[in-house]
Formats: C-alpha cells, sequence, structure tokens
C-alpha cells in the first residue's frame, strides 16, 4: 500500500495556491481510518476570487471561438489521461475500487472529451445561433433570430462526496465550452482527490488564468458574492439543495440555480422477464451492480425495487445469491468488487437512515452491523454489508418512497400491473432514472409513457442492447442528467444542450443584412455580393459571408422529366402522368423537386479542380413552388456561413466547412427550392 504522510490540503484562489488557516479539518483514509489530510478555507476571500474569475478568467474565454474552447478541452483531457494512474492511487483511499474510480477518473475525463467534440455543432464564432431566423414581416423586410452569448459571470459549482473527480469536471467542461471560468466548491471528504486533480490541471496551463479555482474547506460567505450573471450548481442531498436554492442572495440577483439531488430511483422487472429469460437475469445482475458499485453511494442508485408479485420470492432469491458472491475490502487487495463508503460519518447516517426503512420493511439480505472483509480491518475502515430490504406493502408503508440510505441499501417491494408499478415509481416525488426490464415493447411503452414525467432519464434494459449497455446508473454526456421534483429539477450535460444553460438567449429583429452581420449567418433577402471569381475557385480564407454567384437559366422541358425519371427510377404519377392530377395541387405534369436541385447544381457548379474538395451533404432541402414545363430557373449561389476545422494530423489536409444557401427561383424572381449544401474547402496553407 502507499505510504500517504498527512499533509496539508491547499485551495487555488486569485492565482495562488493558499493553504487555509485556522482550525482545520481531519481528513481520513475510508479504508484503513488513518488521518490522510487535513483541510481548511478560513482566511479566503470568496468575494475576491469571484471577482478574479470575472475580471481574469472570463475575458479570455469570451473572445475564444467554439472551435478553440473545444481544442482547449482536447488538450486538457489528453494530458489528463495521461496521468490518470496517479489519481487512481488517490481514489484508493475514498474506499473506491477501481472499477468505481474509473467511472469517476475515466468517466470525467471521457466527459472533457465529449464537450470537447462540440465544437462542430456549435459554429464558428464566440457564440452560438440558435435555432433558424423568423420572417416577421410580409414584404421580408423586417425578420427575427435568436444569438446566444457566453454570461459575463463565473460558474459556481458545489459538488457531493462521491464523484470528486466526475462531478467537477461533467461541470466544468460545459461551462468552458461555454466561455464561462468556473469556482469548485467539492464536499470536504474527498476534497483531497479533487485537489490532486485540479494540480493538473494548474501545472497543464492549457486553460486561461482565472478558468478555474478551488475551495477545499467549508463554503462560507461564498453565495454571498453571486450576482446575476453568475450560475450556481449544486449536486446532494435534497434538503441541502432547497437551503442553498432560496439563498437571499440567488433570489436578489435571479442567479440560475441548477440543482441535481438525490432521488429513490426505481428498477422494474416487467411480467414478462421471468426466471430463465435473459431479462430476469440481467435484471438480476443490474441490481447487484447498482447496489455494489461505489458502495451504493450514487445518486442514481437503484433504492426500489418493484417486481410483479408473483416473482418477488424468486427475485429475492436471486438478488440475495448475486450480493452473497460479492467480495468486500481494501480497493487494491484482489477479487475484491466492493469497497467502502467514504467514512464512517458517512456509514452512520447510512445506518440512521436503514433503521427508518426498517420501520416499514423486514431485512432478507446482510448485516448492517458486521461485515467480512479482504485486506483490511472491518473496524477501522467504513465497511458496510449490502443491505436488500423487503416491503410487502409499499402502498401502506410509505417510508421507502420517502426515506434514502445512501450507501448499499435497496428495497424490494411487489406490485399487481405496471400501472401500479408506474404509480409506486412515482412515489419517490421525482427521480434522477428509472429502468425496466422487459423483452416486450409494449410494456416498454406502457410504462416510459406512464412514467417519464417523473424521470430525467428512463432505461429500458434487454437482451439485444446487454453487451453495449452502460448501466442504470451512467448518467451519459450526451444525455441530460437531472431530474424533477426531489431530483432537483436541475438539468446537466445533454451535449450541446448543457453548454446552452451557460449561454444568455437574446432576440435580435432588424433587417436581413442586418442580422446576418450579426449572426454571421446569410439571411434571404440580405444584401450579398456577385464575386468576380466562382466560390468554388476561392480557398476558405478568402470566402466570406455574403460571397454570391448569379448563375446562368434553364428552361425547364417535358424530356427534362423524362429523362430524370428513367435515370432515377422515380416514376411518381405527379411527374408522369397528366391523366391522375385530378384532386392534387398540380395543374400538369410537374418536374421531380430532385431533378430542380440536380439541376441547380449543374448550374451552380464550377466543374475545374479547385480549393473545393467534396459535397458532402445538404440540409434543409425544400421544393416551394411547383415546376412545371416551359418554366425558367436560374440560381443564386451565397456562401451562408464557415466553420473553421483543425488537421488531424501533420499530412492532413487544411480545410475548413463551407455552407452555400442554394436558392432556386423561377422566371418571376419566386423561390421554387432552397436547401443549403455542405463543402469542404481546402485553406491558403496548403495551396
Amino acid at each position: 500500500m502507499p505510504n500517504f504522510a498527512p499533509m496539508q490540503l491547499q485551495n487555488y484562489a486569485c492565482g495562488q495556491w493558499v493553504a487555509g488557516t485556522g482550525k482545520q479539518t481531519e481528513l481520513t483514509d475510508a479504508v484503513t481510518g488513518e488521518t490522510i489530510a487535513t483541510t481548511s478555507s478560513n482566511g479566503l476571500d470568496f468575494g475576491a476570487m469571484l471577482r478574479y474569475a470575472r475580471e481574469t478568467g472570463g475575458p479570455p474565454l469570451r473572445r475564444m471561438t467554439f472551435p478553440e474552447r473545444g481544442r482547449m478541452l482536447k488538450a486538457l483531457a489528453l494530458y489528463l489521461m495521461d496521468r490518470k494512474d496517479e489519481f487512481y492511487q488517490v481514489s484508493y483511499r475514498t474506499g473506491a475500487t477501481k472499477a468505481d474510480s474509473w467511472v469517476d477518473i475515466e468517466g470525467g475525463i471521457g466527459n472533457v472529451f465529449a464537450n470537447a467534440s462540440l465544437r462542430r455543432a456549435l459554429g464558428n464564432m464566440p457564440f452560438y445561433v440558435d435555432g433558424d431566423a423568423v420572417k416577421t414581416s410580409k414584404g421580408g423586410t423586417f425578420i427575427g433570430h435568436h444569438i446566444m452569448v457566453p454570461k459575463e459571470g463565473v460558474a459556481v459549482h458545489i459538488n457531493a462526496f462521491n464523484f470528486p473527480i466526475w462531478g467537477m469536471l461533467e461541470k466544468c467542461a460545459v461551462n468552458w465550452m461555454a466561455g464561462m471560468p468556473a469556482v469548485v466548491k467539492p464536499a470536504t471528504v474527498t476534497s483531497y482527490l479533487t485537489e490532486a486533480m485540479v494540480k493538473a490541471i494548474i501545472e497543464s496551463k492549457i486553460l486561461p488564468e482565472g478558468a478555474l479555482q478551488l475551495i477545499v474547506g467549508g463554503a462560507g460567505d461564498l453565495l454571498d458574492h453571486v450576482e446575476s450573471q453568475d450560475v450556481v450548481t449544486f449536486t446532494g442531498s435534497a434538503s441541502t439543495g432547497r437551503m442553498l436554492k432560496v439563498h437571499p442572495r440567488i433570489v436578489a440577483e435571479s442567479v440560475p440555480f441548477n440543482m441535481e439531488a438525490d432521488s429513490l430511483n426505481s428498477i422494474v422487472l416487467a411480467p414478462d422477464a421471468v426466471p430463465g429469460t435473459p431479462e430476469f437475469d440481467l435484471f438480476v445482475k443490474e441490481v447487484g451492480r447498482e447496489m455494489t458499485l461505489k458502495c451504493g453511494q450514487r445518486c442514481t442508485g437503484v433504492r426500489r425495487i418493484m417486481v410483479p408479485e408473483n416473482l418477488v420470492d424468486d427475485a429475492q432469491q436471486a438478488i440475495a445469491k448475486r450480493l452473497a458472491g460479492t467480495v468486500i475490502g481494501d480497493p487494491r487487495a484482489e477479487g475484491v468488487r466492493m469497497g467502502s463508503l467514504v467514512g464512517p460519518a458517512q456509514r452512520e447516517e447510512v445506518r440512521a437512515n436503514l433503521k427508518k426503512l426498517l420501520e416499514g420493511s423486514t431485512l432478507v439480505y446482510g448485516n448492517p452491523d458486521s461485515v467480512e472483509v479482504t485486506g483490511a480491518d472491518a473496524k477501522k475502515g467504513a465497511f458496510m454489508s449490502p443491505v436488500l430490504l423487503r416491503n410487502d406493502a409499499p402502498w401502506t408503508n410509505r417510508q421507502s418512497h420517502e426515506v434514502e440510505a445512501f450507501g448499499p441499501v435497496s428495497t424490494l417491494m411487489p406490485y399487481t400491473d405496471l400501472d401500479e408499478a408506474i404509480a409506486l415509481s412515482k412515489l419517490g416525488k421525482g427521480s434522477l432514472v428509472a429502468t425496466i426490464a422487459t423483452h416486450d415493447p409494449k410494456h416498454a411503452q406502457q410504462f416510459v409513457w406512464g412514467a417519464a414525467s417523473h424521470h430525467g432519464r428512463m432505461l429500458v434494459l434487454d437482451r439485444d442492447m446487454a453487451k453495449e449497455n452502460t448501466g442504470h446508473g451512467s448518467p451519459l454526456a450526451t444525455l441530460v442528467h437531472g431530474g424533477p421534483g426531489r431530483a432537483g429539477g436541475g438539468e446537466e450535460m445533454g451535449g450541446k444542450r448543457g453548454v446552452l444553460h451557460y449561454l444568455q438567449r437574446t432576440a435580435i429583429q432588424g433587417h436581413p443584412t442586418v442580422i446576418t452581420a450579426l449572426a454571421q449567418q446569410y439571411q434571404q433577402g440580405a444584401a450579398f455580393r456577385e464575386t468576380e471569381r466562382h466560390p468554388f475557385r476561392m480557398h476558405f480564407e478568402e470566402l466570406q459571408v455574403g460571397d454570391t454567384v448569379i448563375t446562368a437559366k434553364h428552361t425547364v422541358t417535358e424530356a427534362d422529366i423524362h429523362n430524370f425519371a428513367n435515370v432515377s427510377g422515380d416514376n411518381f404519377y405527379a411527374h408522369m402522368d397528366a391523366t391522375s392530377l385530378e384532386g392534387t395541387i398540380f395543374t400538369g405534369r410537374v418536374a421531380h423537386g430532385y431533378f430542380v436541385l440536380s439541376k441547380a447544381a449543374g448550374l451552380f457548379v464550377d466543374p475545374k479542380k479547385g480549393p473545393v474538395l467534396l459535397n458532402y451533404g445538404i440540409d434543409e432541402a425544400r421544393f416551394t413552388k411547383p415546376v412545371y414545363p416551359g418554366m425558367t430557373i436560374g440560381v443564386k449561389f451565397t456562401v451562408k456561413e464557415k466553420i473553421d476545422q483543425e488537421k488531424k494530423s501533420e499530412d492532413d489536409v487544411a480545410k475548413g466547412i463551407v455552407k452555400f444557401l442554394v436558392d432556386v427561383y423561377d422566371e418571376t424572381g419566386e423561390t421554387v427550392a432552397i436547401a443549403t449544401i455542405l463543402t469542404m474547402v481546402r485553406k491558403l496553407e496548403q495551396k
């Protein structure tokens, strides 16, 4: 076992590592009980820290474009992944096994990677253009749009003890991607692991100074200094979250407050998932994993197990057998699959809540006061046996739906039909996640549609997804994490959705030319520049939003329609049979919409080899007016938006993405088809 001498943890405040003064809080090894560190935040000027974040960390982040922020996050994730082994060594002292630590450490770093990849979806500017323009006038000279700009404040993150790294990185990756700095306040009991990660981040010098600060002691009067441009997030108990949510300063300044609280999550065994089916086995495996992973200390952990009343005994025996095979002890010992709680105080809290649960349930597996451990002393470490309870009257004994023992404790209960299982799940008054094990889509549909209003995430567990399934308790960076009611009413992660929480959405109104200038996306009706050179002859850097070519024109003939039908195989009656048009909107045989776009491409493409490497897609294609033989079409081909791309390797071609607006119009000037094409365009440096 590595020898860690007790150390005094340091806060990172205003660009300096600072040890707190005065009385120190002792932090112990969850496995051995020895003191490993002391910590304090006394003497810190929290107001100065928040000002430092706003004034020093905020401006350089806001100046960066989304691609630049994304590349910054990618570099940071690579740097941290190279140092992951040192974090594992510290993590073992929290009582976490290697599997537990993987979720915290590599899951946290993976979240940074995932947010870095959003640089391709958020545009090429420091701000985000939200949705489509809105036409607000008949003549098209007055339109509206939305942009989202970084808030000019600081993200204050108050995190829970169970994931000292993931809890910080899953939030910070999002606010950094949005262009906001962060002040992180981890739970004190495991703050030594957060400190180790922050030290690595600061040493990397990848983030701008002021982008991250750390408080390893108490929060003091931190929230007294928040302002309207700040964002506060909290992860932890529902009771503490409710107290912080109504902090006078948060209320007075209308500070956005995102809460993700521990909740009474459910797993349901559907009626079709009887013993002998893969779904029954998956259900038992999932319950066992959820009860023992992180020693049950997960906000998404399964607390209520709902089973058809005729299968309760079978489920109880199978779960107990699964739990009996779990080796508990020092996370570093061979064969250990479950470590300890984070400390003696947490174990006592779990035991206290377990007593409340036992007022309405019976103990059917485990001993909360005794446990056999491997490679450790059960009396010195914060170890605890998995505990399975059974509540045969879940409508009468409501403790199971009201009390959470935040450890390896779950309660088994019967239901009569799926409607009752749905109603029981809702008694938790809002949960982060619920799972149903079923191979019947109708059962899945009934449960999800019926219970989704009370849950932030829902998993359907079956044989077809089992190999790639990430599990009941695993929120993903690309999907939202949070839940209504008791779960806090908040929303984290979710890919682009998470980033938008740290941006201010602002409606902009004006002439299309002005909106084009503000959003840096060309709008129909805006002024444009006819270029002397065809846009396909220009490199990425040379092209500007609004650059336009007006093409030659083409008169559509019946031969065009016949030829396109022969080539494409599209013989839809509206194109080929003039006698079948009664009752339709058409007055004659109409040209194929895809012929119109294909002919448009023939008109706007410059065929010679040049900077355009390829055309790889079409967005938002619409056919807005029928085109009949004898009508003449032309194209206004305009640079709509530019998105930078980084090189994947030294040998890669330097390039960017250019979106072109294809406006196909007829002899009256009216648009008959419109689309956005995406092209990959070489940069000058590779000329």
